[in-house]
């Protein structure tokens, strides 16, 4: 009996160790880590804020789609940020008219406030992320990457 389950553990051991494994590269791993975590959270206790997105894909798209951080000055991402968080607002006041299941929570930003640039970046690009996936405009602007 002894030597039945000595047999089977060797057994074991070649045969995971002839197993294969597809190789993938280190970014593909990354990438796909961030798939798996859909939650973008930016907090700065100075300032006494944070944003919570919980979005599934925007992580993934963040870093594989977006334009890299630096592309856009901090006056161009508070300029567009300011202006989709007035429209977001104004329909999340309008439930009967915009859909209440994507335009849930009011969004509490001030144009007098310096966020700093990674706020900014990440909630411009959420604004972007959001108005391709579910095919909104939410200003003058077209949505592009």
């Amino acid at each position: 009996m002894q030597k039945l389950i000595y047999i089977l553990l060797i057994g074991l051991i070649i045969f995971n160790c002839n197993s294969t494994k597809p190789i993938t590269s280190k970014t593909d791993e990354q990438l796909e880590s961030l798939k798996q975590n859909d939650t973008v959270s930016i907090a700065n206790d100075e300032l006494e804020y944070q944003i919570i997105i919980i979005e599934p894909g925007f992580n993934f798209w963040l870093a594989s789609t977006a334009k890299p951080e630096g592309y856009y000055s901090q006056s161009f991402l508070e300029n567009r940020n300011y202006q989709y968080v007035i429209e977001w607002n104004q329909r999340v006041i309008q439930p009967q008219i915009y859909n209440p299941n994507l335009y849930e929570l009011r969004i509490d930003y001030q144009p007098g406030i310096d966020y700093g640039y990674e706020v900014n970046y990440k909630l411009y690009n959420y604004f972007i992320y959001f108005q391709l996936k579910y095919k909104q405009r939410l200003g003058p602007y077209t949505p592009r990457i």
